[in-house]
């Protein structure tokens, strides 16, 4: 894989002011759908060209493709991995490539109707050992211990939105936050998932997301120490001028919900990606045009997580050949931005931009992990 590499020197405004920052462009990987790590690695998802892994130590790139026949389908909306597994989710069942041999199968789900093996989050959870899979209608999860599947609808008072699962994030290896189209799950897995009392749902009906809307379809999740942050989409037509209103919430886990959306500096309400670098989250936007029916890009913005102060970006300085950006991740050093053109990775030589710990504790135990990483069978570029 050819890499094209510039540097450039530009303002955050007040944010970044003399930071340098490079840029990496991987115009190869496009249609960016997530972007994950695991210890050394960061694994990129696509829609059209499989899945790709950057190993940080050996700065080495592996793909999987089609093209390669290490995996079935090309079209992948999110990815997932531990030490021996890559799970990949499709529109068409679960993806497993056992690493040691790099072997693929595919599981299909029987619950769930016409759309219940679109697979639209994963999320891995290593103490226990425990793969979670948000699919279109139910949420499933796999036993790595026991190679069992479990399937759970999460149907909450009768509203089916509550059980279309759209994000998953798994916060210091105990809560498991499940964004869905209608509301925010948190299960406690010390509990058994069967019990009634080890899941809180949120909702606008019930006071949460400050009674915004309809309702509140959850597009992206961050977690911190201090928050849970909670990305919404923005679907309005004229007919239902509440239905989603879009916007970023900042939630302090026990009663108050902080809204940032074009009142409060936002040059759009849909929140497409989140990333922090320490004080500032990073967020791409888009607004949804009522006319023609399509969401529209609106490039990225940083806030202040603590003040809740935007700065906007210029985003004809950074140079990406595009507003919409898909997907964001902070590695400790690269903030990742991938996008319908390409990718990029984005150094930061800022002191602040490191202090990132407190982001979901798991990461950074990972990142400081020495395990070995297996190549056998893997194309390498």
């Amino acid at each position: 894989m050819k890499i094209k590499s510039t540097a450039i020197l530009f303002l955050l405004f007040a944010v970044y002011a003399q930071a340098q920052t490079f840029f990496t462009s991987v115009p190869e990987i496009s249609n960016v759908t997530s972007i994950i790590d695991w210890k050394d690695e960061v694994w990129i998802a696509t829609y059209g060209k499989g899945i790709y892994m950057y190993d940080r130590a050996t700065e080495k790139w592996e793909t999987y493709s089609s093209q390669y026949k290490n995996i079935e389908s090309d079209f992948i909306y999110c990815v997932a991995v531990s030490d021996d597994y890559i799970w990949a989710g499709t529109s068409d069942g679960l993806i497993t490539i056992t690493r040691n041999n790099n072997q693929w199968r595919k599981r299909k789900f029987a619950a769930g109707g016409e759309y219940g093996n679109w697979i639209r989050a994963l999320a891995y959870s290593s103490t226990e050992q425990r793969l979670y899979i948000g699919r279109f209608k139910n949420l499933s999860t796999f036993n790595v211990r026991t190679q069992r599947f479990d399937d759970y609808d999460l149907t909450y008072q009768g509203d089916a939105q509550s059980n279309t699962i759209k994000t998953i994030d798994i916060e210091n290896d105990r809560w498991v936050w499940v964004g869905t189209e209608s509301g925010l799950y948190k299960y406690d897995n010390t509990l058994s998932i069967e019990s009634k009392n080890s899941f809180t749902y949120y909702n606008n009906k019930s006071g949460s997301f400050r009674g915004d809307g309809e309702s509140v379809s959850i597009s992206r999740l961050l977690i911190n120490k201090s928050f849970v942050w909670v990305g919404t989409e923005e679907f309005v037509t004229r007919e239902r001028p509440e239905f989603n209103l879009g916007g970023l919430y900042r939630f302090n886990r026990r009663a108050t919900w902080d809204k940032f959306d074009t009142k409060t500096g936002l040059p759009a309400n849909g929140i497409r990606a989140l990333a922090l670098t320490g004080n500032y989250i990073w967020i791409s936007v888009y607004e949804f045009d009522i006319e023609n029916k399509f969401e529209k890009s609106k490039g990225l913005i940083l806030i202040n997580r603590l003040t809740g102060e935007p700065f906007p970006i210029e985003m004809e300085e950074i140079k990406l050949g595009t507003n919409n950006i898909t997907a964001m991740y902070f590695d400790g050093k690269y903030l990742w931005l991938g996008t319908e053109v390409g990718l990029w990775q984005v150094r930061i030589f800022n002191p602040f931009a490191q202090w990132a710990a407190d982001i979901n504790t798991k990461n950074s135990v990972k990142k400081n992990d020495k395990a070995n990483q297996g190549t056998t069978g893997r194309n390498k570029n």
